[in-house]
C-alpha cells in the first residue's frame, strides 16, 4: 500500500537497479540492487553481485537526494540524478557516488566510484531534459535487463 509520503518519493519503491563499481578505472563488481522498502529515512533491499542476493540496508534523504548503504564488503554513498527523455517517455534515475571496500574483502581500504540506474515510464512533465545521461546508464541498463554478454564471470561490451 502506498502512503502519501511514498507517493512523493523520487526514489521508486520497489525498484531494481543495475550497478557497476570501479577502482582505478577497472571494473570490480557488476550486478543488481533491489530497493524493497523505505520507511522514514531508512531503506532495505538486496544486492546481487555474484548470483546470490545479500541483504542491504541504508539511509535515503529525500531533501538532499542522497543515499548511503552497506554491503558485507563495502560502504556506498551517492546522489540521485534524474534524466528525462520525453521523446521516448522514459525517466532515467541514476544513483552515483563513491564506495570504500571493508574487511573481510581482500581489497579492504581501497575506494572507487559506482553508478546504478533504473528507469520508469515518464508519466508527467519532464524534470531534467538539459543533459544527456552518463554512459554508465547504458552499461547498467544492460545489467538490469540482462542484455550484456557474459564471459569468464565478467560482462563484456
Amino acid at each position: 500500500m502506498y502512503t502519501r509520503q511514498n507517493a512523493k518519493q523520487s526514489l521508486p519503491v520497489p525498484s531494481r537497479w543495475g550497478i557497476d563499481a570501479v577502482i582505478a578505472g577497472k571494473p570490480i563488481v557488476r550486478g543488481t540492487i533491489t530497493i524493497n522498502s523505505i520507511s522514514g529515512n531508512f531503506f532495505t533491499g538486496t544486492a546481487n553481485f555474484r548470483g546470490d542476493p545479500i541483504p542491504i540496508q541504508g539511509s535515503w534523504d529525500e531533501n538532499s537526494q542522497t543515499i548511503r548503504f552497506d554491503s558485507p564488503y563495502a560502504s556506498f554513498a551517492g546522489q540521485l540524478t534524474i534524466y528525462d527523455d520525453p521523446g521516448i517517455k522514459v525517466r532515467h534515475l541514476v544513483l552515483s557516488g563513491k564506495f570504500l571496500m571493508n574487511p573481510p574483502s581482500l581489497q579492504a581500504g581501497e575506494s572507487g566510484s559506482w553508478i546504478a540506474t533504473t528507469d520508469k515510464v515518464l508519466t508527467g512533465p519532464p524534470i531534467n531534459t538539459t543533459a544527456i545521461p552518463p554512459v554508465g546508464v547504458f552499461l547498467t541498463s544492460d545489467l538490469l535487463y540482462n542484455t550484456g554478454r557474459r564471459y569468464s564471470g565478467r560482462y563484456e561490451r
